[in-house]
Parts: C-alpha cells; structure tokens; sequence
C-alpha cells in the first residue's frame, strides 16, 4: 500500500498536469434543486464568517463564499497541495482577498478557533490520516463551528459514469504496476458510519449525512470530459486512453437521447458535522 506521501506525491503531480479537472468534471452539474454540488456546500455554511476551504483547488468554492450579497464580507482561507491549482484560484476576483495557502490538512498552519465553518469539496476522501485530519479540522474551528464536505458516491443509475465505468475497469485491472493510481484517502469517510468513528472521536457531534444525485448530462464532447477525469487515467498510456474514448464512445451512443446529449449522472454525499461546544 502507498504511504501517505506517495499518494500526495500523486496528488500534485496529477493537479499539475491537470489543473482545474474537479472544476471542469463537476461545476455544471446539477441536482434536482438546480444546484451544483459547490453551491450545496456554500448553503450548508450559509451562517459562518470565517470559511476555511480544504483543497480548494481552483477557487470556484471560495469564489461562490465571497458572493454575500449585502452582508458583510467573509474572512476566506483556502489550503491545497498543488501549487498550480493554487496559481488558479488567485486569478479569480472574489477570492483576492482570501488567505490560501500550499500545505497539508493533517498540519494545518492555522491558529486555534480562527474558523466557523469548513467545507471541502471533493477533497476530504482523498487525504491519508483520518484522524489527524480529523483532529486539525476540530482544532481550527471554533466550538459550535461546521463542518460541510461533499465526497463521492460512484454512478447513480446506469447512465454515462455506470458505462464508461463498465469499459474502464478492464483496462485499469489491466494495466501494469506503473501505469495504476496509488490507494488513495481512508474509505471510511465515504460512508456515515466511517464519518462519525473518524469525526466523533475528535470533537464533532453526529454527522447529517445526504446523498444527492448530480446530473451531468451533456453533449458527448463534454460528458467524456467528465468521466475522463478521474484520477485513473493519469497514469494511463495515451494509447490505452485512446481505446478507452472509442469504447466509451460505442457505449455512450446507445444511450444518446434524442437531441444527441449523453445522460450521466453520479452521486455525492453531503456531511456535515458541528464541532461540540
């Protein structure tokens, strides 16, 4: 199994090459409501001043926290492991102000209590050392204060992610040692049960946990985009990579609905937690 650094060694080098992929696989999906997933998180910490975003990536999060409207304006702190995504999310108007830095969520360079609220999008499954994270998260954030993650939850019906999953699988299963992503995150926090024996533990009371499905549907061009993002085809030899997009074509094709568009969709869990008082 990975270290912890092997995996964050992946992790930036995969946000180098690719900056900004979370954004372009997620940002224009939707759930039923007719938000996007980031938007969700946003609401969820709707009450809170002082914001931490853990992997903020690009900024979009940070970004959709700076919109208050007429009250007033949010202390915003954002930390990633890549430089590049970092670079990013310092070009975007809203997020000027904020204090992102490059570093690890288990050794958070933050003061005791500084925030009242946490989100992280898409992130929090990745990181090694649960409960480290756990317990930095706790210390950086005031008593009362909440926490709001968004984690994936793999394909919702059998649409656009359940088929290229279908096609990919093979070909990753195949792959040899070197071309084959590292274990990645702790797999407890991907469920509401893993959330709470990591989290309770630390200070924060039971979590709320909500599955929301995100539709992703588009034109061929764009739900390959999608898919095509997941970290498993970093590594990848471009020539598998090129079978891959053929098979998925053939696949997504018979599924096109009448206007061309791909239906796709997948699901997210949304937890979020109060730090105990």
């Amino acid at each position: 199994m990975a270290t912890v650094r092997e995996q964050e060694a992946f992790l930036r080098a995969f946000h180098a090459a690719h900056p900004a992929v979370t954004v372009r696989t997620m940002a224009h999906g939707r759930a039923e409501d007719g938000r996007s997933s980031y938007e969700i998180l946003r609401d969820r910490v709707a009450a809170c001043d002082r914001v931490l975003d853990l992997g903020c990536g690009d900024g979009l999060l940070l970004e959709l926290l700076a919109e208050r409207g007429r009250r007033p304006a949010r202390a915003l702190a954002g930390l990633d492991l890549s430089a590049e995504e970092l670079a990013l999310a310092r070009r975007r108007p809203g997020v000027a102000q904020a204090d992102l830095r490059r570093g690890r969520a288990q050794q958070l360079p933050f003061e005791d209590g500084r925030f009242d609220g946490c989100v992280s999008h898409m992130a929090l499954m990745l990181m090694g050392e649960a409960e480290q994270v756990a317990a930095e998260v706790a210390r950086v954030l005031a008593p009362g204060g909440t926490l709001a993650v968004a984690v994936g939850g793999g394909a919702a019906g059998d649409e656009g992610y359940a088929a290229f999953l279908r096609v990919a699988r093979p070909l990753f299963e195949a792959a040899p040692a070197g071309q084959r992503i590292p274990s990645l995150g702790d797999r407890r926090l991907r469920s509401r049960e893993g959330f709470d024996a990591v989290f309770g533990p630390a200070g924060f009371g039971p979590v709320r946990w909500e599955t929301v499905r995100i539709d992703l549907t588009g034109p061929p061009e764009r739900v390959w985009a999608t898919v095509g993002g997941i970290y498993d085809l970093g590594p990848l030899d471009p020539a598998v990579t090129a079978e891959l997009r053929v098979r998925f074509a053939r696949e997504a094709a018979a599924l096109a609905l009448p206007d061309g568009r791909i239906p796709c969709a997948m699901r997210v869990h949304i937890a979020t937690a109060v730090r105990d008082a």
